[in-house]
């Protein structure tokens, strides 16, 4: 299981929300980079990246400080946020990035999705956020009547590389990520699936590892600027 080190943009500076809202933003780095950097110091094989404003804008809007993360680490790196055109996509995996994850197309514009997923093989992901058990979009803003499962599922023969499923009550409130619904979805499809929202303790990573559906990695952020979660530790339970 991968350990992706979350690193959310918003203004220029690497924030947490608490469950979305874009008012409940805590700062903790102003040097996003630099954060990046500490990750890759200490073992992260891969980044995951967020544009949040660029979430609610529709376009990428942090662009300045993913280019120069992508310059300055030499590890993978996902990105989301913003992200809902072919010439976006395109630009982004041409400035080295090894994932785009679609999220509000995913629902709005599927066929872009599996366009993507035909022209960049690998290198799209899905990002499918959740209010219980129903998807959100534009930033989780715009609740949607579209199941998680469901949505999931219409992708199984698209060739994403994974689904990412955000459980939005939990995100950043460090309560824990949903381990029973990340692993029905995962059960649901054979798109690998990374668990993100809440993973707040080595404890929480271990319940994910050893849910027995297989699951591809989880995302962690806040867990681990505020120390609740140790990078080296947490790397090394889950190569275990």
């Amino acid at each position: 299981m991968i350990l992706y080190p979350a690193i959310d943009l918003k203004d220029g500076q690497a924030v947490r929300l608490l469950r979305g809202a874009m008012d409940k933003a805590t700062v903790f780095n102003e040097d996003p980079t630099a954060q990046a950097r500490a990750f890759v110091a200490a073992g992260c094989e891969w980044l995951h990246l967020v544009d949040l404003n660029g979430a609610f804008a529709g376009e990428p809007v942090n662009a300045e400080p993913v280019e120069a993360i992508l310059k300055a680490c030499d590890v993978p790196t996902q990105l989301g946020g913003g992200i809902r055109d072919m010439a976006t996509i395109a630009a982004w995996i041409d400035k080295g990035l090894a994932r785009v994850i679609l999220g509000t197309v995913a629902v709005e514009n599927p066929d872009l999705v599996r366009e993507a997923a035909r022209e960049f093989p690998g290198q799209v992901a899905v990002g499918i956020d959740a209010r219980d058990g129903l998807v959100a979009t534009k930033g989780w803003a715009t609740e949607t009547n579209v199941k998680v499962t469901d949505l999931a599922r219409s992708f199984e023969d698209a060739g994403v590389a994974a689904i990412i499923y955000t459980d939005i009550n939990r995100d950043g409130a460090m309560s824990g990520p949903n381990v029973e619904a990340t692993a029905a979805l995962a059960r649901a499809v054979s798109i690998p699936v990374i668990a993100s929202g809440g993973v707040s303790s080595l404890d929480d990573l271990r319940a994910l590892r050893d849910c027995g559906a297989g699951l591809n990695g989880a995302i962690s952020g806040r867990a681990l600027y505020d120390g609740a979660i140790d990078l080296g530790e947490a790397l090394t339970l889950l190569k275990g």
